[in-house]
């Protein structure tokens, strides 16, 4: 249960049947209702500042045209009728051209507390996805090497977005799109290649490709390759002993890539092949089923989608002459096998530097023309674009690795700072760009905000051990009395806790998971300030229990919301 939801809609509701009793008795001017239907709308909010009230809404104001009375006026003739008793709310009043502000009763923050022992674990949770299935497809890196600093951040912020989606009440599958084919995997081939070449008959007498991949790892898989079976490949046509190397290689980089992003925490329900989306004929059908649609055009020997005609920038080519299909081809097919697999939503979190393909690529997917030659919704395609990341230590920039003097990857930034941070940090907000200050990643203060979030948690069952020992057993919230919980402090840190499902419900719907970061964080803060301004070993029993019954609520919803970015939530620090 959303607690912030049921306020508003409660206002919505008690505002309306205060119009009902003023329309019925004759309140209104003549006339007044002859251009309005009998409800009233309008937005209600939670404004900066709740010294006048804790929800504001806009009714009055709303309605002041089509009544053709002064919103002041009608803000008047409503609250004179709305009945508060078995609300929420306590008291009432008009503030500036017409706002209605509403202040929270006792019974809200209570309901609050009791609504977090309740449902324990699963506080947060929502249904407003109703069990429809979406799909995340996130980091899908070339197997061709080790994973970057980009992927690392796509990983963080597509896990956790699945991981928001799951407790809005979505079902969410996980997949990571294998770049196993093409121009990159055949580069890959060849680089290996040569560096077994240059094994076999010096460096000095086997060319390196210029547009090769000089990382350590191709010289490593040569090695291996050269040690197993030494230097018999040699003889082989250049073209058979590619495609050994590529069968040797890629699965050895697929399953180094599963093991670091599981170290990641991140799990993928399916890594989907796309060489086998090809062998299978998938690609080619797809692209048949558009040329008989007459949405190709054939040009120096080429198959071209008629794109602008689509609403695109510009016409794609889909089949080289010399028979090969292109990426824009093979993203057509996967996006299309992605929906005809019955996804209601299907999200990619792609990098920045892929704006302007996902812009085309958008443009061609929800064309109507393109959705009823396919036989799909294109609607159901979403696009997150997330932006760069620098990594930063004493202000400079680092490009390399402590340990190995090479580009710094996934799993050498895991070597330096934890996990936790990794994750943490890197759910940024996805529409800026994220300076990753490693320094501060690994400080032990409140200058870094996992070890703040941290520690709050740590902080929280300290105190309960310590009370325990004392002889201060962890109270029901039956057996509390939570009026007593009345302070300006107290009350923050309820609001706080109350959030919890909107946050979920807000960043489902606006694919932006880095809004759990900044709501944990600012629950840590409230209870950092609760903590120190009211006092509660030494107080008297009951206000004492209450006390510790916050905390100990406290504790449990910054466990839930660490556990949705997959970040410890530690006893003790």
């Amino acid at each position: 249960m959303n607690l912030i939801t049921a306020a508003k809609n409660q206002i919505d509701e008690l505002i309306n049947n205060a119009f009902e009793k003023v329309r019925t008795s004759g309140s209104l001017p003549e006339g007044a209702l002859s251009d309005t239907s009998e409800k009233l709308s309008g937005s209600v909010e939670i404004p900066r500042d709740t010294s006048h009230g804790d929800y504001a809404a806009t009714h009055a104001m709303a309605a002041a045209k089509k009544l053709k009375i002064p919103p002041r006026d009608i803000a008047k003739l409503l609250t004179d009728n709305i009945e508060l008793s078995d609300s929420y709310f306590k008291s009432i009043s008009i503030a500036g051209p017409g706002f209605i502000n509403f202040v929270l009763a006792d019974s809200w923050y209570n309901e609050v507390l009791h609504l977090v022992e309740s449902m324990n674990d699963n506080y947060g949770r929502t249904n407003i996805g109703d069990g429809r299935r979406v799909m995340v497809e996130f980091v899908s890196a070339n197997p061709t090497g080790p994973m970057t600093i980009g992927n690392a951040r796509g990983g963080a912020l597509g896990d956790i977005l699945a991981s928001v989606l799951e407790r809005a009440g979505y079902d969410v599958w996980r997949e990571f799109l294998m770049n196993d084919t093409g121009n990159q995997v055949d580069l890959f081939g060849k680089s290996i290649d040569a560096r077994y070449m240059q094994l076999c008959v010096g460096e000095e007498n086997y060319v390196f490709p210029d547009d090769g991949y000089h990382g350590d790892d191709i010289k490593n898989l040569a090695q291996e390759i050269f040690e197993k079976e030494g230097d018999k490949l040699s003889n082989l046509p250049l073209e058979e002993r590619t495609q050994k190397f590529v069968e040797f290689g890629l699965p050895r980089n697929i399953s180094k890539m599963k093991e670091h992003l599981k170290r990641y925490k991140i799990h993928f329900d399916e890594w989907f092949s796309e060489k086998k989306m090809h062998d299978s004929g998938y690609v080619a059908s797809t692209v048949d089923i558009l040329d008989k649609a007459g949405l190709l055009f054939e040009k120096d020997g080429a198959l071209w989608l008629k794109n602008t005609e689509l609403g695109g920038e510009k016409d794609e080519v889909l089949k080289k002459s010399n028979g090969f299909y292109t990426y824009y081809a093979a993203d057509i097919a996967y996006h299309r096998n992605k929906l005809e697999r019955g996804f209601d939503k299907a999200i990619d979190i792609w990098g920045a530097d892929h704006h302007g393909h996902a812009r085309r690529l958008i443009a061609t997917m929800t064309s109507p023309v393109m959705c009823e030659a396919l036989g799909l919704d294109g609607s159901k395609l979403h696009f997150v674009l997330m932006q760069m990341v620098r990594i930063v230590r004493d202000g400079e920039t680092i490009k390399v690795s402590k340990r190995t003097g090479k580009a710094l990857t996934l799993n050498d930034l895991m070597d330096e700072i934890s996990v936790d941070a990794c994750r943490f940090f890197f759910n940024a907000r996805p529409d800026s760009h994220l300076e990753f200050d490693i320094a501060l990643a690994v400080r032990q203060d409140s200058e870094n905000p996992v070890y703040y979030v941290q520690y709050a948690h740590a902080r929280i069952n300290s105190l309960i051990k310590n009370l325990e020992s004392e002889g201060h057993s962890l109270p029901k919230f039956a057996d509390i009395d939570p009026d007593l919980l009345c302070t300006e402090p107290e009350r923050e840190l309820i609001k706080q806790i109350s959030m919890l499902p909107e946050e979920i419900a807000i960043a489902a719907r606006d694919y932006d998971p880095s809004r759990i970061n900044r709501y944990v964080i600012e629950l840590a803060a409230r209870f950092h300030k609760f903590y120190s301004s009211c006092r509660i070993k030494g107080e008297e029993t009951a206000l004492l229990s209450a006390r510790l019954k916050l905390a100990a609520l406290t504790k449990q919803v910054i466990k839930n919301s660490l556990e949705i970015l997959k970040v410890t939530a530690p006893d003790k620090m």
